[in-house]
């Protein structure tokens, strides 16, 4: 009978990258995501499936994750095999090989494929819900202060171009609830209202939102609801239908470890006619979800790579990589919390994080400690400044050993303590 322990070991014979993804694999199929969460024997198999930098403690995986092996050997392979003839290879046969991406992630992602565009990013697949509503000046798009910079710009142009009207919602951190986060979006609505828009997880503190409710609250109302995927997807396990979402854009290079340059865009689909595409088609207001990928001269190389990150993510399972991704925030954040000064701005409940956090040192330049754990250890952070909080995010992933971050927290105690001396 084949089982999926069986599967990769076969994929381990024919592609050595495979090999220790299927070993970890086959020792973690019988025990809960809890346990296996602490098992580093189990985790330094998958660790060895990445070829990365290990004078480097990379901590900033939530801008973009280095791929396994697997997926830069497909990546390199396809890349090698169009540059051998491209307009017969790239163009006639492995670009129409796509569509088995599709079905790859709308598997994932629990849709039809027919409601899922590959995309090049998260911004690009928002910027096309974003800029293909049909939207006239007065009406109200009410997203949050803390949304991607990329989005609100988007937004900001709709406003000085087509006279909208852009409010955004300021949040604590962490809210109280998830709910708060829904009676804050339900107070600003008036009846121009026409967009809800907001993250699944923000990129500044990895606060997780309670997306159904938002979007049961937009439909009430005949508002339409954007969700920013970009932190969420491959992250932590849920499908549409825990959404019930109708637009979802998402980049594919953080945490299901796809080749750079990989995104969807889901749109339900009744609403895809609607929608105009970002660039123009055949038929801007058909029902194929195809309209939303004509960009002209692409690589197919990256998209089809998504299959091996498919395969990769399948290996470990998505309840043992968001366990696993939990584990290493609380070892980081317990540890830290203990000093004088220091916390986080992420919540403990499972329910609004997962593996993102937010570090916060009271009387410390966030901007100079990111540059001294650089300079000093070679640690790759993520400096956040605001008016209203700041803080070093970071975000680990599952090839980052315990080993780094307790470099990292070394690193982070030594300049607490030396702040406290002077002061």
């Amino acid at each position: 009978m084949m089982n999926r322990r069986n599967l990769l070991s076969g994929i381990a014979m024919l592609r050595p990258g495979a090999a220790a993804l299927a070993f970890a694999t086959g020792r973690g199929d019988a025990r809960p995501a809890s346990e296996v969460a602490r098992d580093e024997d189990y985790w330094r198999e998958i660790q060895q499936a990445f070829a990365v930098d290990r004078t480097i403690i990379n901590l900033n995986n939530g801008g973009v994750s280095p791929s396994p092996r697997i997926v830069q050997d497909a990546l390199r392979r396809y890349q090698e095999y169009s540059n051998l003839a491209p307009v017969q290879i790239m163009w006639r046969e492995l670009e129409p090989r796509k569509e088995s991406v599709r079905v790859g992630i709308a598997r994932l992602f629990g849709c039809d494929p027919e409601e899922i565009a590959l995309t090049r990013n998260a911004s690009e697949a928002l910027e096309i819900v974003q800029l293909g509503l049909d939207l006239k000046r007065g009406d109200e798009v009410i997203t949050t202060d803390q949304d991607y910079p990329r989005m609100i710009t988007t937004w900001k142009q709709r406003e000085k171009r087509d006279g909208i009207v852009l409010k955004q919602l300021a949040f604590p951190t962490p809210p109280a609830s998830p709910g708060q986060l829904v009676e804050l979006f339900e107070q600003a609505i008036t009846p121009r209202t026409r967009v809800l828009h907001f993250c699944q997880v923000t990129n500044l503190t990895g606060q997780i939102f309670p997306v159904r409710d938002l979007c049961r609250l937009a439909r009430r109302r005949g508002i339409e609801a954007i969700v920013d995927g970009a932190h969420a997807f491959a992250h932590f396990p849920f499908q549409q239908s825990d959404l019930e979402c109708d637009y979802y854009g998402t980049s594919l290079h953080k945490w299901l470890l796809a080749p750079i340059g990989t995104g969807f865009l889901y749109v339900r689909k009744e609403k895809i006619p609607k929608l105009w595409p970002l660039f123009g088609a055949m038929d801007p207001t058909g029902g194929d979800i195809r309209k939303f990928e004509e960009i002209g001269t692409h690589p197919a190389a990256n998209h089809n790579a998504i299959a091996e990150a498919i395969l990769f993510h399948d290996g470990i399972g998505g309840e043992r990589k968001a366990e696993r991704l939990r584990y290493l925030r609380r070892y980081w954040t317990r540890r830290l919390s203990q000093l004088p000064g220091v916390g986080t701005r992420t919540s403990d409940d499972p329910a609004q994080s997962c593996g993102l956090g937010l570090l916060t040192i009271e009387g410390r330049d966030v901007g100079e400690i990111g540059a001294e754990l650089w300079r000093s250890h070679r640690i790759v952070s993520t400096p956040i400044k605001r008016d209203d909080y700041s803080g070093i995010r970071i975000t680990p992933n599952v090839y980052t050993t315990l080993r780094e971050l307790d470099v990292f927290c070394d690193a982070v105690e030594k300049i607490v303590h030396r702040s406290s001396a002077r002061g």
